[in-house]
This record gives C-alpha cells, structure tokens and sequence, in this order.
C-alpha cells in the first residue's frame, strides 16, 4: 500500500511516518514543504529506507500536486498537513486561510482528478483521510457533556474556523464527486518530538533553562490529552477499516485542567531531574508565572471515543500519567533534538499552546 502524508515531518506526521516504517509495510510519500515546525530529524528510522520519500512540495501549489499524484499513483492519502498554533492565528490568520482551506481544496481536487483516470479497482479501494481536530466544535460548559460524531462546528478562533472550513470541504467533495473520504477529529495530542511552541514541551524546556512557564489565566482550561503514538494507531484502524464518509472523534479520555498538567510535569522533573535544576531554584513549580489569558480561549474540550472503540475495536494504551512519563523522559534524552529549535534555528517567540 502507497500512502501520501502531507505534513509527514510535523509532529503527529512524524509519528504516523515513525509507526508505519516499523510496524508496516506501507511504501510512504511524505509531501512537506519544511515550514517552522518540520523537522526531518523527527523520522530517523525512515531516512535512507526504500519504502520512503520526501517530496517537498507546498500542498497550495495545485499543479505540484497533480503532478505528484501522476509520478507515485497512491492508493490513499492521509491529510495532517495544517497550519495549528492558535496564538500565530490570531496573529497571522491569512497563512491559516491559504494552508489548511485552500491547501485541503488543492488535495482533494488533486485526488479527484487523479480517480478521473484510474481504473475501477483503483478507484475503489482508494481512501482520502482527512486528519482534524477537536477544536471546530468550540467548546464545553456543562461537565457531563462531550463532543461527539454528530456535535455543531462553533470554531473559536482563526485556525479552529480554518480546520472547520477543511472538514466542511471534504464532505462535500464526498457527497457531490463522491470522492471515497474520511474524517477524525482528535483530541490534544503529546508525545516526543513534539514541537517546543506547544503546552507540555514549552513548559519542560523552560524549566530546564529556568525561565518562566507562561500560564493563560488561571489554568483552569480543561483539554482531553491524547498520546500521539496511540493517535497513529487509531490513524491506521481508520485507514484500514474506516467508512466512506463517516467521521470518527479521537481522543485520549483524559481530562486534566492545564494547570493540571503544568504542575504534574514540575513534579516529574523534581523526580527525574533534579540534578538539572538551574542554580538558585528551589522547586522547578516557582518558576509558574500566570498571564493575561488568550482573546477567545475555549473553556474545555472532551471527546466521546466511542465510536472508534466500537466500529473498529481501538481504544488508547497509555494512560495520561505514562504517557507524560515518557514524554518527560524523552525530552531530558534528546537535547540534541531540541537544541537545534532552542539556539534560534527555528524561531520560539509564543507562550505554549495547550495542544
């Protein structure tokens, strides 16, 4: 099986790349243009493998892509590439407008060119999974309440309304051409690798360097966490044996308020780093500085995983509390990954976003 991913060397790309070149044997053709937050040292396992290929193309650019879809005949495209960081949105909504609507029309039309002049069998068995977020349905106020499958789209900011108007695309690319489409909408995602503008990153690589941890208004925003690994897998179930036109909410089933989860990585730190404490601290927790909250800020997201644990038997493997572990751990590891990001390479003038 021949799978595009677009966004490939972000962060759940990488690990949906990581994933498949060691547990399958899908050939892969990761379409990336390397913006800010592409990082071709997240798949070191997939550099130099035959079943692996790096196609630096802008997914704006529509003649690229049809050109691409001619070379490599896929049988399925896996769709993450997006602009995601909620803060750079609200600053610079147009690069969320281009990159993750008019990108995601390009695709879609791309691929629905590309089954114009595909054989049935082709045709038939090709799959486009368009990879989104729990964000488009806004957010929650009553505690026993979820999103589910079927919950309203009330997007609270540019880059929520931008993925909104992306799924939006592709059900109706689905029911008009009938093109052979799905849609998952996860929850907060965490892991290695994950980019330092982030929540749970951020929040580990000042502490480490001793400078303040930047928390929105009180901290009592509550997201559903989401272990990226466990997210590749439930990717892999849906592309395998998803509907046509069904949608499928993933999420982690573990709420916790961002202070929550600020203060629960300090501890780890204290337990797993204390020799690293930068001079003078006395307990990494002092450095939690509050700040004026973010214009629009969703209150709390929960996802109802049901569904997908129901129709195609996944459910998640780790709970919130390892998954952080090894996170934490893989962070104290891998300064070499990270430093490249933190000596200005790539450029960290954002407080953490809680994705």
């Amino acid at each position: 099986m021949k799978i595009f991913i677009t966004g490939g060397s972000g962060f759940i790309g990488s690990a949906l790349v990581r994933y498949c070149i060691n547990e399958t044997d899908f050939t892969l053709v990761n379409i990336d243009k390397l913006t800010y937050a592409g990082n071709e040292d997240s798949y070191p396992e997939a550099i130099g493998n035959d079943r692996f290929l790096h196609e630096k193309i802008d997914i704006c650019n529509r003649l690229d892509l049809a050109d691409l879809f001619k070379k490599h005949s896929p049988d399925a495209v896996m769709h993450l590439a997006a602009e995601s960081h909620v803060d750079r949105s609200i600053d610079s909504p147009g690069d969320f407008m281009q990159t993750n609507i008019i990108g995601t029309f390009n695709l879609l039309e791309a691929a629905r060119e590309y089954l114009s002049y595909c054989n049935l069998e082709v045709k038939e068995n090709f799959r486009f999974h368009h990879i989104s977020t729990d964000e488009v349905f806004g957010d929650l106020h009553n505690i026993n309440d979820y999103f589910t499958e079927n919950s309203s789209y009330e997007p609270s900011s540019p880059y929520s309304a931008s993925k909104a108007a992306s799924d939006h695309l592709v059900r109706a690319w689905q029911r008009t051409y009938k093109l052979p489409t799905l849609i998952t909408n996860c929850s907060n995602n965490y892991g290695p690798y994950h980019f330092p503008e982030k929540l749970i990153p951020h929040v580990i690589l000042n502490a480490l360097q001793g400078k303040a941890i930047p928390v929105y208004g009180d901290g009592s925003q509550i997201r559903d966490w989401l272990y990226v690994d466990d997210h590749v897998k439930a990717l892999i179930q849906v592309i395998l044996k998803g509907r046509v036109g069904e949608t499928y909410n993933i999420g982690g089933s573990n709420e916790k308020k961002n202070i929550e989860v600020v203060l629960k990585i300090c501890d780890l730190l204290e337990e797993l780093a204390p020799s690293r404490k930068p001079e003078g601290l006395k307990d990494y927790k002092d450095l939690i500085k509050y700040v004026e909250d973010r214009p629009g800020h969703d209150t709390r997201y929960a996802i109802d995983a049901s569904k997908i644990k129901t129709e195609l038997g996944w459910t998640p493997s780790e709970t919130f509390e390892t998954g952080l572990r090894k996170t934490v751990k893989w962070f104290l590891e891998n300064n070499d990954w990270y430093e490249r990001i933190l000596s200005g390479e790539y450029k960290m003038d954002r407080i953490g976003k809680d994705t």
